[in-house]
């Protein structure tokens, strides 16, 4: 027997997998369900994975497999997600495959010291789930996004794990709390949380063994934003 909110989780996990391939983010999931942090979510998802609903996939970001859905759970979507209806029956995996694929530059990993447009290489291209660039507020051309590889584990909090490929669309702000490509002292390109703060601007990573950094506005330059996450299995 599920709670209230595990099952609202569970069919707002479903319902991300089968519309853009992969799971919500935990911030993703926390504002859905009017929690107020994310050890909420953690409880839930652990939960769901005691109960045999849900499977963490080891070493992968935002990795989550529904292994099954509560008795009575019919196949249309919750109100939460308006995109189009479900098929009628759920396959066991959900993959991340798309139809409709988009090509974008993969400009390499991203590491401390090296600012993102040395990264870039012209020859090395991504394919991705158009989904992903849809599911980003207004419409964009696919030359607006890049891809970047992930060095490290600063970010590994947000489901975000060394080697992983994210989306990034270009952009020179973003609202505070977004997951951001910055740019220090025009050298050292990293991805971070963003929050603005009085008389600074501080780069928050998701690994509590890596403290948050402030530095004075001049010093930090918005690259992009995070918009999606693609993961090869």
């Amino acid at each position: 027997m599920l709670t209230r909110k595990q099952k609202e989780l569970l069919l707002l996990i479903r319902d991300r997998l089968t519309a853009e391939g992969v799971p919500p983010s935990f911030d993703e999931m926390k504002e859905a369900l009017g929690l107020r942090s994310k050890s909420g979510i953690h409880r839930l998802v652990t939960g769901l994975e005691e109960r045999g609903f849900l499977k963490r996939l080891p070493h992968r970001a935002r990795a989550l497999e529904i292994l099954r859905l509560p008795e009575g759970t019919d196949g249309k979507k919750t109100s939460r997600n308006k995109r189009s209806s479900l098929p009628d029956a759920m396959p066991n995996r959900m993959s991340a495959a798309n139809a409709n694929s988009v090509s974008l530059p993969l400009y390499g990993r991203i590491a401390a010291g090296t600012p993102i447009e040395a990264l870039r290489d012209p020859d090395t291209h991504i394919d991705v789930p158009a989904a992903l660039l849809a599911s980003s507020k207004g419409k964009r051309a696919p030359d607006e996004y890049y891809a970047l590889e992930i060095s490290g584990d600063s970010m590994i909090e947000a489901g975000i794990l060394d080697g992983d490929r994210v989306i990034i669309r270009k952009a020179d702000s973003c609202e505070n709390g977004a997951i951001v490509v910055a740019l220090v002292d025009k050298e050292e390109a990293t991805l971070k949380y963003l929050e603005r703060r009085e008389g600074g601007v501080a780069l928050i990573p998701a690994n509590a063994r890596y403290e948050t950094r402030v530095f004075t506005p001049g010093r930090v330059e918005v690259q992009g934003k995070l918009v999606g996450l693609v993961r090869q299995y």
